[in-house]
């Protein structure tokens, strides 16, 4: 039988790792679950949903000896090196690492002879489709930073024709249209507003004009996408070109959201003080990048920015915490899809063959080795 703790994330995470639903599925297959009390309260799952489908209740010593017999240990962020205190060797550990940037962090895993699998590197194939939780959870994001805006913008989002005058659209700009800028396309057309988008893999311009939005054309050169669909990184040279292209649109926009990020590299900086000068006053800007450093200069994940000009700007970091019931369950069925995948049915055994072509591309660490080719050296 294998042993599974779900933890109780730290303050600030509203979401759990494994909603009740999930739970029940896993035990199905055989799992024995301990969920640490209080775990899914911030997201309306309090722990009687848990106790109702065969989960076990813990906390205190009962806690650290779950945590201490464990085969699988599964939260959101990424742990802290004292959370590793105690586990036994061998045990598979699920969650976000942000391993470009936790060297320590990985070596005490590979310390600790753990299994650490990085979420963040679940790769973008068909087979792993539905265990991609990044794409869940930036695709909620993405949503959610269109409600946020709409509750700190002067203006409505729709068109409307009243006794006094007609109220005109507002005009929304995204620059980077992966899935969470997608979404925020959506959503924006959905609230009624003129939308244009831009992103530097021409592929997504018909995806963009799909959804009713506008796609702005800037030849760069070259398409920048990698083998694994993520966005490449561009020179300085097409930077500047594409600053220049898209400080015209910025200009007339009452809202920008940037969503560019480049995967486990710094954002790159794509609104300059000339270009939030030249905007609009009562004009709103959110950085969803701000979390690898940021597409606008001087947004802040800790505070909201007002330029001299009267431009707001918002860094808005892992926005899906806002809507965590939704965003619990998308991350839960993601878990869930990936420990099917590795449970056999029939004995009911959690087996991680490491040639596995999932496994390869976000197993980091195993057998006391930093395994995983990106970050072993």
């Amino acid at each position: 039988m294998t042993k599974l703790v779900i933890f109780k994330e730290k303050a600030g995470e509203t979401r759990v790792a494994l909603v009740p639903a999930d739970v029940q599925k896993l035990l199905g297959l055989g799992y024995q679950i301990s969920v640490e009390a209080g775990a899914g309260e911030l997201a309306s799952f309090n722990d009687d949903s848990y106790r109702k489908v065969g989960a076990e209740i813990v906390e205190g010593d009962a806690l650290q000896q779950a945590k201490a017999s464990a085969d699988v240990l599964v939260r959101i962020q990424k742990p802290s090196l004292e959370d590793l205190d105690g586990l036994r060797e061998d045990a598979l550990h699920l969650s976000f690492l942000d391993p470009f940037k936790e060297k320590e962090l990985l070596q005490a895993f590979a310390k600790g002879h753990i299994k650490a699998v990085s979420l963040e590197m679940i790769p973008r194939t068909t087979l792993a489709q539905k265990m991609d939780v990044l794409s869940s959870q930036t695709s909620l994001a993405g949503y959610a930073a269109v409600i946020l805006a709409a509750s700190k913008m002067p203006q409505i989002f729709p068109m409307m024709m009243t006794p006094s005058g007609n109220i005109s659209p507002v005009r929304v700009f995204v620059i980077g249209v992966g899935v969470a800028g997608l979404q925020v396309i959506a959503t924006a057309k959905r609230l009624g507003a003129r939308v244009e988008a831009f992103d530097t893999r021409v592929a997504v311009e018909e995806q963009v004009k799909s959804l009713g939005a506008r796609f702005l054309k800037i030849d760069l050169g070259e398409d920048a996408e990698d083998a694994k669909g993520y966005a490449s990184e561009l020179t300085p040279e097409q930077i500047k070109k594409q600053q220049d292209a898209q400080a015209k649109v910025c200009a007339k926009s009452d809202l920008v959201i940037t969503t560019a990020k480049v995967f486990g590299r710094q954002a790159p900086i794509l609104l300059t003080e000339e270009m939030l000068a030249a905007m609009k006053p009562g004009s709103l800007v959110i950085d969803m990048a701000v979390a690898t450093g940021g597409n606008v200069v001087g947004s802040d994940p800790e505070r909201e920015i007002i330029t001299e000009n009267g431009v707001r700007i918002i860094g808005a970091d892992q926005l899906e915490r806002l809507v965590p019931l939704d965003a619990s369950n998308m991350f839960s069925g993601n878990i869930r899809a990936f420990l099917e995948h590795f449970t056999d049915s029939e004995t009911k055994e959690l087996q991680l063959p490491l040639d596995e072509k999932i496994l390869r591309e976000c197993l980091i660490t195993t057998g006391g080795e930093i395994v995983h080719e990106r970050f072993k050296n």
